[in-house]
């Protein structure tokens, strides 16, 4: 039996918005397991979906860039947030976010390109960074959208500077209608994308065991409902349909007027052009998702710095 801590029970709490006491029993019955805990709360009914992104676990920016029909996104992390509001900072990661615009997603790449203005890499610039600022930093991933007519559309959130933020949206739109047209509904769909994280374009977008992860939940619910099993199907369907719907952007409802369908928003603006209108593509990036970092107690630190 896994020792079930404070921090894992609230851990679990935050990413379900179940109870307290609901979230420690279901870490007890999954051996402590994160996701199979999350899973557990889901079939009884206990939580929504696991909000993975709700949380960042890491510090540093997210830079945009866009220029027409191509735009990049770079991740710069930090150990602290202070790091974000140097200038410096904020200098290379512009820079890089341009860079990165020129040669594309690679990161190894990136890091041998040269730094403008000076003698070396962009690697020795990183590393030169780190010795002047005194903190760790590291150039993490890269993400390039582009179409070959239309625009691409960009927004950012919680900006700390021009182009630089905690959460980076880049929005392809292929049409032949002009530019003020696209960039507004481009940039009401990049705000969307920001609040609502949509897994993929579309339902064949979505990862295949995502879906099947919510295929067996859904059995599970169903299979305590006491109904015919030609029902059960159907509930078990009706489900998956329904995490597809919300996770994906044609389907999900605009968050800017709060009942229309972003499909339903992108075909009125094409009717009112009068040629067609495109979403070929999307990249969100959130500073720090996907990375663990340790929770650490300052009072605690605090004591042991002081020796007591």
């Amino acid at each position: 039996m896994a020792d079930i801590t404070a921090s894992m029970v609230k851990d679990l709490r935050d990413r379900t918005g179940a109870g307290m006491m609901d979230c420690k029993k279901a870490l007890n019955e999954n051996n402590g397991d994160m996701e199979a805990s999350i899973d557990w709360l889901r079939t009884k009914g206990l939580a929504a979906a696991a909000k993975k992104a709700g949380r960042t676990a890491a510090e540093g920016l997210i830079g945009v860039t866009v220029a027409g029909k191509r735009g990049a996104m770079v991740e710069v992390n930090s150990e602290t947030d202070f790091v974000a509001k140097n200038e410096t900072f904020q200098g290379f990661v512009r820079t890089v976010t341009e860079i990165a615009a020129e040669l594309g997603t690679d990161v190894a790449a990136l890091l041998a390109a040269a730094y403008p203005d000076s003698d070396g890499s962009v690697h020795d610039k990183l590393t030169h960074n780190v010795a002047t600022i005194g903190e760790h930093q590291s150039l993490r991933r890269a993400a390039i959208v582009e179409v070959d007519q239309g625009i691409v559309t960009s927004y950012v959130h919680n900006a700390t500077a021009s182009g630089l933020g905690k959460i980076g949206v880049l929005v392809g739109l292929e049409s032949s209608a002009p530019a003020d047209v696209l960039e507004p509904l481009g940039k009401q769909i990049a705000m969307h994308i920001a609040a609502a994280n949509p897994l993929a374009l579309d339902e064949t977008g979505l990862d295949p065991l995502l879906v099947e992860r919510e295929r067996a939940i859904a059995r599970e619910k169903a299979s305590t409902s006491g109904k015919p099993a030609e029902i059960i199907e159907k509930m078990i369907e009706g489900g998956v349909r329904k995490y597809a719907q919300e996770n994906t952007l044609m389907t999900q409802v605009f968050v800017i007027d709060g009942k229309s369908k972003v499909g339903d928003i992108v075909a009125a603006a094409a009717k009112a052009a009068g040629v067609p209108i495109t979403v070929k593509t999307f990249v969100r990036l959130q500073l720090g998702e996907g990375i663990e970092r340790e929770e650490k107690d300052f009072a605690a630190e605090v004591a042991a710095a002081a020796g007591l």
